[in-house]
């Protein structure tokens, strides 16, 4: 029992944390929370099932396929949804507009692939039991995401302007960087780190339209566990979450491995607002 709870929650929690590292991607560069982070994770699924299981893809051109296609879709948030609101006096009007793309894209999955659980093929075809490739996949996707985003920040210069938009984007634009073209990207990026969570996490998830309101919930309390902005953060809080979700289901299950979920989540806000690893805001006086 404490091999499989080790193995699924892991499993699970790198599943979470990875839709947290979508947040905090799309955060970043705009200060905007999207709803449609689970979205994409959920279309994650959704396209690696159509493109290697239904059209026959190989499974490298399945991924970078549903990456691109995802992608796409992060670039579409932003023009539809973000960058209105953000030349808007009331910006908090993002809530709406994400929401509303995030719901045009669930119910557009529901009419055009399905209203029911679709299978996923596997991928790799390596293990067994608590060794199963549906259990280390999403673990070894989220390990190479955040040393991908470490890298990309630290040593490259698409990364550290990325990091300069992030810091201050009034001194960022005073420097001459194209803000808009860096958000773009950004939002890009982060529709690729989704839809890589939905496609190493499809075999535990399956292709499912119902995933996304699912990942947008549990994808957020990795980030306000870590704390906003803390990719590193967010894949411990994933992690810890997943475990602790899945020793609920285990021991009390149904409903009220929820409930320990929702209380635990409260408690930790109670006790650090900023999250486990954030800092409090200083303000200037």
């Amino acid at each position: 029992m404490l091999a499989s709870i080790l193995a699924s929650g892991l499993a699970v929690g790198a599943v979470y944390a990875l839709i947290g590292i979508t947040y905090n991607t799309m955060f970043s560069t705009s200060r905007v929370m999207s709803f449609t982070a689970g979205q994409l994770g959920m279309l994650g699924g959704v396209f690696g099932s159509l493109f290697v299981l239904r059209l026959g893809l190989p499974v490298p051109l399945g991924l970078l396929a549903t990456l691109s296609c995802c992608a796409l879709l992060g670039v579409v948030t932003e023009v539809v949804a973000v960058r209105p609101v953000l030349k808007s006096l009331d910006q908090h009007l993002y809530v709406l507009s994400t929401l509303a793309v995030a719901l045009l894209i669930q119910h557009a999955t529901a009419l055009e692939w399905s209203t029911e659980p679709q299978p996923f093929p596997r991928l790799v075809g390596i293990g067994a039991g608590i060794w199963d490739e549906k259990y280390w996949l999403p673990v070894v996707a989220c390990a190479a995401t955040i040393l991908g985003l470490e890298y990309l920040y630290r040593y490259t210069l698409v990364g550290r302007a990325f990091v300069a938009i992030a810091e201050d984007n009034f001194a960022a634009r005073a420097l001459g960087l194209p803000e808009r073209n860096l958000r773009m990207a950004s939002y890009a990026l982060a529709g690729a780190v989704g839809a890589l969570a939905g496609f190493a996490g499809g075999q535990l998830l399956l292709a499912f339209f119902a995933n996304g309101p699912l990942l947008n919930f549990y994808g957020f309390i990795p980030v306000a566990l870590g704390g906003l902005g803390n990719n590193r953060g967010a894949v411990i809080g994933g992690l810890l979450l997943g475990l602790f979700q899945q020793a609920a289901n285990f021991m009390v299950g149904g409903i009220f491995s929820s409930v320990a979920v929702f209380t635990l989540f409260i408690i930790v806000l109670l006790a650090r607002p900023q999250g486990m690893f954030g800092a409090p805001a200083a303000r200037r006086v």
